[in-house]
């Protein structure tokens, strides 16, 4: 099974971030979080010490177009909190 990892960057995530030195990602559903955490400790090089996981719902979404009305919705997805030692940061910036 592959799983996918993508950060986070919002104001929001950053913020949380900054002041709790927590990281946010979004994640592959079927993922875990002992996969989650050694993962993110294998790209990233850091030491995970807490891992929190969410489930997004799927959001209903309706639009006007010339042929009528348009219903459809997102797609669901799973977020992941991580929490790494204190000291330690990611750098998401670093290869750009």
């Amino acid at each position: 099974m592959e799983i996918s990892i993508t950060p986070i960057v919002t104001e929001k995530a950053n913020k949380i971030s900054e002041k709790y030195n927590r990281y946010t990602f979004r994640v592959s559903p079927e993922a875990n979080k002992y996969q989650i955490k050694a993962l993110v400790e294998e790209l990233y090089g850091v030491k995970v010490t807490r891992v929190n996981t969410m489930n997004v719902r799927a959001k209903n979404k309706s639009r006007w177009t010339k042929s009528g009305l348009l219903r459809g919705n997102t797609a669901a997805w799973k977020k992941a909190l991580v929490t790494v030692a204190e000291g330690q940061s990611i750098d998401f910036y670093s290869n750009i």
